[in-house]
C-alpha cells in the first residue's frame, strides 16, 4: 500500500523575518510519520493573500493532505481563512456552530465576544471544524486542506483533534547508529549498503565531539526486520574503537 502524502504550509511574516521560530513543522512531521502519512514538502509564505492562495492550490493538488499553520486569529493580518476559501472559490462568513463555541468559551471568562473575536468564527462553506480544546476558536478542514493555528500549543492540540479522522498507511521506522568515524570514511560502504537495500533510506549526519569527528547514520523504512538487518551489517563494518 502506498502511504498518503502531505505538505505543510507555514504562514506568517514573523517566521520569514526570523522573529518567531517555526516549531509546528517539527511537531507535525513526527505525528505524520507515526501515522503513516509521508510529509514530502514544506513551504513558508508571508501574510499575503495571493501568496497563500497560490501555495494552497499548488500544494493541495500535489498531495493527499495539506496542513497549514498561522493566520487564523482576530487581527487584520489573520487572512488565512479568507485566502483558503478563495483558493477553492468557497463563500466564507461567521458560522453558527463556530460562533457558539466562542460564545460558550468567552462566557466562562466574562469576556466580550466583539467583532475582532468573531473573525475567528468565519469558516468557509462546506468546511469541517477542527476542535481547539485550549482557546475554543476552531480550525477547519476544507477538502484536503487542514487549517490550524500558529501558536504551537494550540496547533498541537488541533493536530491531536484532527489526526484520528485521517487515514494513514505504514508508519516509517528509524534506527540510529552512532559511529566515531568521519563521513569520508563511511561514505563508500554506506553507498554500497544503500544500493543493496533500495526499500530503505539512509541519512548521514556528522558531529564533532571530544576533538573527534563522528557520524550518526539514520536508517529509515517500513520493514522492521529489513531495517534491523541492514543496520547490523553496517555496524559490523565499523567495530567500536578501543578506549
Amino acid at each position: 500500500m502506498i502511504n498518503p502524502t502531505a505538505a505543510m504550509l507555514v504562514i506568517g511574516d514573523e517566521i520569514l523575518s526570523g522573529r518567531t521560530q517555526d516549531t509546528n513543522t517539527h511537531h507535525i512531521a513526527g505525528e505524520l510519520t507515526a501515522q503513516g502519512i509521508d510529509l514530502l514538502e514544506v513551504r513558508v509564505v508571508p501574510d499575503d493573500t495571493g501568496a497563500i492562495i497560490s501555495a494552497v492550490q499548488k500544494l493541495a493538488n500535489g498531495h493527499t493532505h495539506l496542513f497549514t499553520s498561522g493566520g487564523i486569529g482576530p487581527t487584520h493580518d489573520d487572512i488565512t481563512a479568507d485566502a483558503v476559501a478563495a483558493a477553492f472559490g468557497a463563500p466564507i462568513d461567521v458560522r453558527a456552530d463556530a460562533r457558539a463555541l466562542l460564545e460558550a468559551h468567552y462566557a466562562t471568562t466574562g469576556t466580550e465576544i466583539n467583532e475582532a473575536r468573531l473573525r475567528m468564527a468565519r469558516i468557509p462553506e462546506g468546511a469541517e471544524l477542527i476542535e481547539n480544546p485550549i482557546s475554543a476558536a476552531p480550525g477547519f478542514s476544507l477538502k484536503n486542506v487542514h487549517v490550524m493555528a500558529g501558536v504551537p500549543m494550540i496547533f498541537q492540540a488541533m493536530v491531536a483533534s484532527l489526526l484520528p479522522r485521517l487515514s494513514g498507511g505504514t508508519p516509517l521506522l528509524s534506527q540510529t547508529l552512532r559511529l566515531m568515524q568521519a563521513e569520508g570514511v563511511i561514505a563508500k560502504p554506506l553507498g554500497v549498503l544503500a544500493k543493496r537495500y533500495p526499500k530503505l533510506s539512509f541519512g548521514s549526519y556528522p558531529f564533532y565531539t571530544d576533538d573527534t569527528y563522528g557520524t550518526n547514520i539514520v536508517g529509515r523504512g517500513a520493514d522492521a526486520e529489513m531495517l534491523a538487518t541492514a543496520m547490523t551489517e553496517l555496524a559490523a563494518l565499523f567495530p567500536a574503537r578501543p578506549r
